[in-house]
């Protein structure tokens, strides 16, 4: 069996880092708008919020990261459903990025990468 890496090159990966309890709502959000899945992962953080206590109460400062890989052409709509699911137009509820990436690798079904050839083969696409 001949082994093979399947590298991808147009895609990006969209880091969210919101409040403890907020990463399941983000994911299905994203898995909602075509992302295939997401790591998730805790940490610690400070702001503004935990520095000031507010009303002498510290602000939790455990976080969730949520780290998801898309195609570029998916970036736009899953980095919008994940804004909205994370309530991240509210103060101090968290911060997403986008960054992109060189390459990536992982398992491709064989059906998967012949209709993606194909596809574009009959696009003119490289």
């Amino acid at each position: 069996m001949t082994r093979e890496i399947n590298v991808l090159t147009d895609v990006a990966l969209i880091t969210c880092v919101v409040q403890r309890g907020a990463a399941d709502a983000i994911v299905t959000a994203a898995q909602s708008a075509g992302a295939q899945g997401a790591t998730v992962h805790f940490g610690r953080g400070s702001g503004v919020r935990e520095r000031l206590r507010v009303l002498g109460v510290a602000v939790d400062v455990e976080k969730e990261i949520i780290n998801i890989v898309v195609s570029s052409e998916q970036v736009d709509r899953v980095f919008e459903k994940i804004y909205l699911a994370g309530g991240l137009d509210t103060p101090g509820m968290g911060i997403m990025y986008v960054t992109p990436l060189e390459k990536a690798a992982t398992y491709i079904p064989p059906d998967f990468m012949e209709r993606v050839t194909k596809r574009r083969g009959t696009q003119g696409v490289d």
